[in-house]
């Protein structure tokens, strides 16, 4: 009886401990905070190799106080086969911003979105 109990509460103990897989739209948020916040770590978790390279050079001029609330809103967002399209807008930029989305290793992952790459937006 003793080891029964032992064994769920391990297996509950893991279950939890487990990482939660986010939406697209949930990764755009995350990244689109770490962005405006400058936390790279962040950041770099949620966006892929090309997607981090492209948005960590150009934080710096974007960085903004952590204090201060990205008020992040999804205007529109899009599925075209294996990639997701996420029309958002935030308090820092009048402007709405448009994210790429990739499954890499399970997870949604920003990525970088070129010139050539015509969204649904």
């Amino acid at each position: 009886m003793k080891h029964i109990l032992i064994c769920t509460l391990l297996v509950s103990f893991l279950s939890c401990s487990e990482s939660k897989n986010l939406t697209p739209s949930e990764t755009a948020k995350v990244v689109a905070e770490s962005f405006y916040h400058g936390d790279k770590a962040t950041l770099k978790k949620h966006t892929t190799a090309e997607g981090y390279d492209n948005l960590s050079s150009i934080q710096e001029m974007f960085v903004q106080e952590k204090s201060s609330a990205a008020d992040f809103k999804v205007v529109d967002e899009a599925m075209e086969g294996e990639v997701a399209w996420i029309k958002y807008s935030t308090a820092y930029d009048p402007k709405p911003g448009v994210f790429k989305l990739i499954q890499e290793d399970g997870q949604w992952k920003v990525t970088h979105n070129g010139p050539r790459d015509n969204g649904p937006f």
